[in-house]
């Protein structure tokens, strides 16, 4: 069964003929939007082809060619594309609404596996996704046909896509929930530590001082700041674990000699991926955010990146 589906789907690979951009420049070249429409098995294959042109730049939605006929068609303008799917390219819901689609206006690009049907010789473009036969054992269920009929939408969303030159930011504003979006759309302002929740010292501090200050934070670090609230350095927990052997005295010890000076830091404004990519390229977990400068204005951890599913 997958043999026959997949050799359906290699098949349209020589079909991709002019026709084939000459339906990718139509919609490029129409202002309005995309309609897909189909019935049956070539409905839900409409849906989803609808759904991946919307979800990649083109502005797409379905239309169910029978309630089209009681009122939907009203939402088909004169500069829409129409696209209708079926197999047969007879579908008698289709073929009702084709010349009122028509006289709306709309250009119509059907998708069939039958080049000699109605709905074809109708078409202004006609895509052939004509399969050998059925992955069904009896020839009959919508199986392998399905399947090039999706994959052929897939590959006209793909080249508007790439036409339109929609990039990977573009994708993740319309997959605001998905985890691309999360990992595009995240900044570091949005996860940072803050104010009263944002562990710093004065380069005057002292290392007990320092402690109890990464104690309150529960960052595994605290900034150092000198007198203008610029990054001086970071003290973190392995700092600590390093001098525990050396120091005699945390109430006498000063932090500006214990502590890291210099420490990576990262703007409010970048990415949190930027932040993620930072942290592994140079080994650390911690990070300080600071302004253009160089003032502390926040601090993460992996944690936060963990709590915001950036990771």
């Amino acid at each position: 069964m997958l043999a026959i589906e997949a050799d359906a789907v290699r098949a349209l690979i020589d079909r991709l003929d002019e026709r084939f951009l000459d339906a990718v420049s139509l919609i490029l070249g129409r202002g309005g939007r995309v309609v897909v429409s189909g019935i049956g098995k070539s409905g839900h294959i409409a849906r989803k082809v609808a759904s991946t042109l919307a979800s990649t730049g083109t502005p797409a939605y379905f239309v169910h060619p029978a309630e089209a006929s009681h009122g939907d068609l009203g939402m088909i303008q004169a500069d829409d594309i129409f696209i209708g799917i079926s197999h047969s390219g007879e579908s008698e819901e289709l073929l009702r609404i084709i010349p009122l689609v028509k006289r709306q206006g709309a250009k119509l690009i059907a998708i069939t596996g039958n080049h000699d049907s109605t709905l074809a010789r109708e078409a202004d473009i006609h895509l052939d996704a004509g399969v050998a036969q059925e992955a069904c054992p009896l020839n009959l269920a919508p199986t392998a046909s399905t399947t090039a009929a999706l994959a052929l939408g897939d590959a006209l969303a793909v080249a508007l896509l790439d036409a339109r030159g929609f990039s990977a930011d573009d994708f993740a504003r319309s997959h605001p929930g998905g985890t691309l979006g999360r990992r595009l759309l995240t900044h570091v302002a949005d996860v940072m530590r803050r104010g009263t929740d944002l562990p710093s010292v004065p380069e005057s501090a002292t290392l007990r001082e320092a402690v109890h200050e990464m104690s309150r934070g529960r960052l595994g670090m605290t900034a150092v700041v000198d007198a203008a609230g610029r990054i001086a350095g970071i003290f973190t927990d392995g700092d600590l674990r390093r001098v525990l052997d050396k120091v005699a005295d945390f109430s006498s010890a000063g932090i500006a000699e214990l502590m890291t000076p210099g420490p990576r830091t990262i703007r409010p404004e970048a990415l949190a991926v930027e932040a993620v990519q930072l942290m592994e390229r140079h080994n650390i977990n911690q990070l300080v955010v600071v302004d253009d400068d160089d003032k502390l204005v926040g601090a993460l951890n992996m944690h936060d990146l963990f709590r915001a599913k950036v990771i």
